[in-house]
């Protein structure tokens, strides 16, 4: 039988240039991994993690001193969402609409839909990667880039203290920020730009090593809470934080809150949920690498909500992508494609089903991701 999927092919392409021009930042900003393996939700991608070192003397003797044994660990990328978008017609429907605006024409807009729906999903959920960051920069209720290019290059000291590599670095930042930097005069002079680009067509420059990209994806924080000015302490380094509560204090942290501690102006991430009661002590985990400086009985500060724009090397966050698991058998599917998004580097997979009397098309794609490197992210808060 042939391919019963080919006279529809001009279609998904036209549809994926369209989707394409949509605000997809994350998606080509991050490592992809779109392996051929298809995947089911609850599968486990595995990226290697190598340890840190400490230095030895070097001490002479007859043989080379017996070390050098390391534990190289990993980090899970499980895949966690397997969605699909349908859409089906009837020969009567088909009939009916080629009377007016024509089948074809429609069932690509429909194909552009499926794209947009599944291609926004996609970018959200790596929006919410931002809990896993190291540090943060910029002001809650403060539109970065507000007068000058001071942020990137705040963030890029961060990254840089971190030890990230700085070959290949991305910022991922909402529409509201894009206009400020877009208003920049520094940028749309081209005196002072070199280049009339971003004044006459819009596009974002490079900036302090940064490959800027907009998206409708970029997380708003809903941040915890503390009370009654708990304290914190922990050694310059450390991620796991000691903190104190006296009578009528509290710490409600959550995952990815932004805290500030007294006399330190670092912004640091909360790894993972802190809950304390009044008159106790117990751990506040931040993320890697740890306090920038010692902290002894600090009082701490939850930063307010505030939009998460995201800078980062590539290699910080990966995306792992696969088409939905089948089984062995088979299922019903009279033909598949997989098309891969030139512009995002996503794959998805057209399936069509002949029903009877009736035809139905499903665009799918299983995903997940993770932050593989938190020293090699950091926030911009707006």
């Amino acid at each position: 039988m042939a391919n019963g999927l080919t006279g529809l092919l001009p279609d998904l392409y036209e549809a994926l240039d369209t989707v394409s021009r949509e605000l997809v930042g994350f998606i080509p900003s991050v490592t992809l991994d779109s392996g051929p393996a298809r995947a089911a939700i609850g599968e486990v991608v595995r990226s290697i993690a190598t340890p840190a070192v400490v230095a030895e003397d070097v001490s002479p003797g007859q043989l080379p001193p017996d070390d050098g044994d390391q534990n190289i660990g990993n980090v899970p990328i499980q895949i966690t969402k397997s969605r699909m978008v349908p859409f089906r017609w009837s020969g009567e429907d088909q009939k009916g609409v080629n009377n007016g605006p024509g089948y074809n024409t429609i069932r690509r807009d429909q194909v552009t839909q499926a794209f947009r729906t599944l291609t926004n999903e996609i970018e959200v959920f790596c929006g919410n990667l931002a809990v896993g960051a190291s540090r943060a920069s910029g002001t809650a209720g403060t539109t970065p880039f507000a007068s000058d290019l001071s942020d990137p290059a705040n963030l890029r000291k961060i990254l840089s203290d971190n030890g990230a590599p700085l070959s290949n670095l991305q910022m991922v930042i909402d529409t509201t920020a894009g206009a400020k930097l877009r208003s920049l005069t520094q940028l749309t002079k081209a005196n002072e730009a070199g280049t009339i680009e971003l004044r006459a067509q819009g596009t974002l420059l490079e900036v302090a090593g940064f490959m800027i990209k907009e998206s409708a994806g970029v997380s708003i924080s809903v941040p915890g809470s503390v009370t009654a000015a708990p304290t914190i302490s922990g050694a310059k380094g450390a991620t796991a934080l000691t903190a104190t509560t006296g009578a009528g204090a509290a710490v409600a942290l959550l995952a990815g809150d932004v805290i500030t501690l007294a006399g330190d102006t670092n912004k640091y991430v909360v790894a993972a949920a802190a809950t304390i009661g009044a008159s106790t002590t117990g751990p506040v985990v931040i993320a890697a690498p740890g306090l920038q400086k010692t902290a002894t009985a600090a009082a701490i500060t939850v930063i307010a909500a505030a939009t998460r724009n995201m800078a980062f090397s590539r290699s910080a966050i990966v995306l792992a992508t696969r088409a939905p698991a089948l089984p062995v058998e088979g299922d019903m599917a009279e033909d598949r494609v997989m098309l891969v998004d030139p512009k995002s580097g996503m794959a998805f997979e057209v399936s069509m089903y002949k029903l009877y009397k009736r035809v139905r098309y499903e665009v799918a794609a299983a995903w997940g991701g993770a932050v593989i490197k938190p020293e090699h992210l950091s926030l911009l808060l707006g």
